[in-house]
């Protein structure tokens, strides 16, 4: 399949969404964009494009085929589906969209932070989905960008990787060859479970969050969320949550990278400690503060990242009281608990599975 042939739809049109429907669009893909709130797009139906502002200085513009809030018009025909909404939303997309995908359509979550494929395939189950696409699961974002406007972007820094696996995994090799035809910067990753485990946004986003509260909230934000908000004192935070998360798969019997490792080889920044290395990678400067606390990096995060972490973790005998701190104080910042209402190892389908059943679970879709 060439470029000129691969028909793509964009899931969303947040930050992420309308970054990567302009940067696809102003690269000659034929980009379709959903959004179920009309009004949020209509700007750029009227323009029927994005101007996207690229990492080099440059300002394109991203032609658009379809902008609508008609999933089924955005699905019908496509060959790549890049969701790119906040986790939260994946199940509400699997059970709009499971009349309508086919057989031989990819989804890509991005990213599925932890266990995204799972629960979006308990999603096409409950939706009644008479087809089985093939369901993948990004390991992070692509791109660090914003929304500059109802039809601007900016892109301020593309990785130079991004591991992506498919469930079951026995489907990665063929969804890729796919997938690097859009963005060569995606490669395979082992499985969902080294993907989902690999999600450096349960990390980085909640701890730093809550830890600047105080900040975010008196000054809504105004000040750089990497730089000034990474202090010694909020990475050995971050540094206690790494460890339980990398604890947590080698009880699923993989091997993690530690946050470190993963900004080295997402950026190239290096940096004797964790706080060292997160001030040392340009993909960070500049990036403002969440303006508010009701944000996906809480209200996304800790029910997709930090509870499912949290809840293998007890299935296999690992404590994680760092992350159930966190969790704890996000439940009384939003007034949620998101223990009920979050990734739940039921709500995935895995709950009671052994680490054996698990891992054959994920590599072939059939459970014993």
């Amino acid at each position: 399949m060439n470029e000129t042939q691969l028909t793509i739809t964009v899931i969303g049109a947040g930050n992420g969404g309308k970054a990567m429907a302009a940067d696809l669009a102003a690269k000659g893909f034929a980009v379709r964009l959903y959004n179920r709130t009309f009004a949020n797009i209509e700007t750029v139906a009227l323009r029927k494009g994005i101007a996207l502002h690229t990492e080099d200085g440059h300002e394109v513009f991203g032609p658009l085929e379809i902008v609508t809030s008609d999933i089924e018009m955005a699905l019908d025909g496509a060959d790549l589906i890049m969701v790119v909404i906040p986790a939260s939303g994946h199940r509400d997309v699997a059970l709009a969209a499971s009349p309508f995908l086919q057989d031989n359509q990819i989804v890509v979550l991005n990213p599925g932070r932890t266990g995204g494929a799972l629960e979006f395939a308990q999603g096409l189950l409950e939706g009644n989905c008479p087809c089985r696409p093939t369901i993948c699961e990004a390991e992070t974002f692509l791109f660090a960008s914003r929304s500059l406007g109802p039809a601007e972007a900016r892109i301020f820094r593309t990785k130079y990787s991004v591991p992506v696996a498919a469930f079951p995994t026995q489907r990665t090799q063929a969804a890729i060859a796919t997938i690097q035809t859009a963005y060569p910067q995606f490669i395979p990753a082992k499985s969902v479970l080294h993907t989902s485990m690999n999600n450096m946004g349960a990390i980085f986003h909640p701890g730093l969050t809550l830890l600047n509260a105080g900040w975010i909230e008196a000054t809504q934000g105004d000040f750089e969320f990497y730089m000034d908000g990474v202090t010694p004192s909020t990475s050995r935070v971050l540094e206690a949550l790494d460890r339980e998360r990398v604890t947590v798969a080698s009880s699923l019997g993989i091997r993690v990278q530690t946050a470190q490792e993963w900004l080295y080889r997402a950026y190239a920044a290096e940096g004797e400690s964790l706080h060292e290395a997160m001030h040392a990678n340009p993909g960070y400067r500049g990036i403002k503060a969440p303006n508010r606390l009701k944000h996906r990096y809480l209200f996304e995060e800790i029910p997709c990242s930090l509870v499912p972490i949290t809840e293998l973790g007890k299935q296999y005998g690992v404590e994680t009281p760092t992350m159930c701190t966190l969790i704890h104080l996000a439940n009384i910042v939003h007034a949620i608990d998101y223990r009920t209402k979050g990734r739940t190892l039921k709500r995935l389908g895995i709950q009671g599975l052994t680490v054996q059943e698990l891992r054959r679970y994920i590599d072939t879709g059939e459970r014993s």
